[in-house]
């Protein structure tokens, strides 16, 4: 038997906002759906910890809302609907402040490389991109993405970079996130091992400051 939604009871845009989506899990589901379709069985993979009659209870909450939408046959996942992928730019700016409060990794946690596909996303800030005009590729663990800068509007997207980029990275999941959350600069992931780049200096650097890795170099006088 499913438990009661638990409500606010407030007339107010952000109470029902978490009305919706406040519950334990709810966003980890969001974002799984953010990085595109995905199968319970694929739910139960990613979310390790979850319980299935937990799971099946928020997605039916979520499909009853009109959040995500319930697969049509086996072989399709629940997706996101209109009104769900509007929840990409408020997961995403979450997920960057959520940065700033993670500690050293523990062996107990779990860590995805696919979820730096989503982190990467966060971490691009679109108004350091004027004067860029490249591609970054990233591989991490078995996992390929890439920004592509296309007239000053930087887009991540899934897959290698069907050009040459300016900058190919390369790591794991873990040693991904330490950088975004700055617990370890790139070169100190260099340094160590963890990290490995293709791509000259100027671009190292370039792909750094978009992405808010390090603070962007003055300009020459």
């Amino acid at each position: 038997m499913g438990h009661a939604r638990r409500l606010y009871g407030q007339y107010c845009g952000l109470a029902s906002a978490l009305d919706v989506i406040g519950e334990r899990w709810t966003l980890l589901i969001i974002r799984e759906l953010l990085l595109g379709p995905k199968r319970y069985g694929e739910f139960l993979a990613e979310l390790p910890g979850i319980g299935t009659n937990l799971l099946a209870e928020r997605l039916k909450t979520l499909t009853e809302l009109g959040v995500i939408a319930k697969p049509e046959s086996r072989d399709q996942g629940y997706e996101l609907t209109e009104l769900g992928r509007e929840l990409r730019e408020p997961v995403l700016r979450l997920a960057r402040w959520g940065m700033a409060f993670l500690g050293s990794p523990e062996e107990n946690l779990e860590v995805r490389p696919h979820w730096g596909f989503l982190a990467v996303q966060a971490m691009i800030d679109p108004a350091l991109a004027s004067d860029i005009d490249e591609a970054y590729e990233f591989h991490v663990d078995d996992i390929v993405f890439h920004i592509d800068v296309v007239g000053r509007r930087p887009i991540a997207m899934e897959g290698p970079y069907p050009g040459v980029a300016a900058v190919v990275a390369r790591t794991d999941a873990q040693t991904f996130v330490e950088i975004g959350a700055k617990r370890l600069t790139p070169f100190e992931a260099l340094a160590s091992g963890r990290l490995s780049l293709t791509g000259d200096t100027d671009a190292v650097i370039r792909s750094s400051v978009l992405l808010g890795l390090m603070p962007a170099p003055a300009p020459v006088r």
